[in-house]
């Protein structure tokens, strides 16, 4: 992040501005809040004013995406406003399968109405929202049709960690690929999930590795990974490696590989 901001400076410095965007649409990525402040920042050093950071929510099974209305500028969206015309979305108990209240959380189910070609009736994607579906006009457009609120996450993300030698703890690895984007001070970082001594047989350890984003010293970015793990999580990591950018870019695959290896796995496929 740091090196790309230097970088709308510098374009910034040499006359070069986007004053014209008024939207970034993002697909296939999560959107936390952080992601989305760093975003508007590299935009406002161009130049481009009021700009609005906007997710859709996609799938391939039912040929369609749905944006995300705005929202006010830095507070993220108020939800993704459907089609019902499109689509009929439904809300459901993962467990049981039945239909939850509208505004309680759930799996997300899909049966296009428009589709071409395959078509797939009460899809049930494996993707957890925590706000469900609501019908109350939109807060922020004041649009009827109906919204999926909150954020999005995967089923199987959720798994144990063996961390310690009474019992596995849950944790959501939907969360934990976002949980330090909001952090002040972090410029990138990644957590690595291991076996003590690569012993297959032994407890599961957790180190992560990051750069500042600024000069906040190793021993305060220390203490605040490690206080942001125990709010979320209630565990904290095994050990916590201040690196350099150069590290990181690497570690992350940036250039090589699609998308960013914020969460890599080295435990056996077989564990966990």
């Amino acid at each position: 992040y740091r090196r790309q901001r230097q970088m709308c400076i510098r374009d910034s410095s040499e006359g070069q501005s986007w004053t014209n965007i008024k939207r970034l649409v993002l697909g296939g990525e999560k959107v936390p809040q952080g992601m989305r402040r760093k975003l508007l920042d590299m935009l406002h050093v161009l130049g481009s004013g009021e700009c609005a950071v906007m997710a859709t929510y996609g799938l391939t099974e039912v040929k369609m995406a749905w944006p995300e209305c705005p929202g006010p500028e830095g507070r993220g969206g108020t939800g993704y406003h459907l089609s019902p015309d499109l689509a009929l979305v439904e809300v459901i108990d993962p467990e049981t399968g039945l239909a939850v209240d509208d505004g309680c959380p759930g799996e997300i189910v899909v049966t296009p109405l428009q589709a071409r070609g395959t078509v797939v009736i009460r899809y049930r994607t494996g993707d957890l929202i925590d706000g469900g579906l609501t019908y109350e006009p939109c807060p922020h457009c004041g649009r009827t049709c109906p919204r999926l609120v909150g954020s999005i996450s995967r089923v199987s993300n959720q798994k144990r960690l063996h961390i310690d030698k009474v019992k596995g703890t849950l944790v959501d690895f939907n969360q934990m690929e976002v949980m330090l984007d909001d952090l002040p001070g972090l410029g990138a970082w990644q957590i690595e999930l291991r076996k003590e001594n690569d012993d297959l047989m032994a407890l599961d350890e957790v180190h992560v590795y990051a750069a500042p984003q600024s000069d906040m010293s190793a021993s305060d970015l220390t203490a605040l990974i490690a206080k942001r793990f125990t709010e979320v999580t209630e565990f904290t990591p095994n050990e916590i490696h201040i690196t350099t950018m150069e590290d990181m870019r690497t570690r992350l695959g940036v250039g090589e590989v699609l998308k960013e290896e914020k969460l890599v796995d080295l435990r056996s496929k077989n564990d966990g």
